[in-house]
């Protein structure tokens, strides 16, 4: 089973787009500048390190067409 798994990403970002696109962006962030959240990651690879975050609720997501806001601690 591949971790962390799509249901409990699921429960973090209700949209696959949002979690895909969250999960890019930070992917792209961590490969200028390796800053990180959680201290052992178990992928190696920058996308797996995201979607570890985002599993661990280490990263802030806003959407910007709604004044709803996803409340994941930095």
């Amino acid at each position: 089973m591949l971790y962390p798994s799509i249901d409990s990403l699921m429960t973090k970002i209700d949209s696959k787009y949002s979690l895909v696109s969250v999960a890019a962006k930070r992917a792209r962030s961590m490969q200028v500048h390796m800053d990180p959240k959680i201290d052992k990651y178990v992928s190696n690879k920058f996308v797996g390190k995201a979607l570890e975050e985002i599993n661990a609720e280490k990263l802030h997501f806003k959407t910007a067409g709604s004044h709803e806001e996803l409340n994941i601690n930095e």
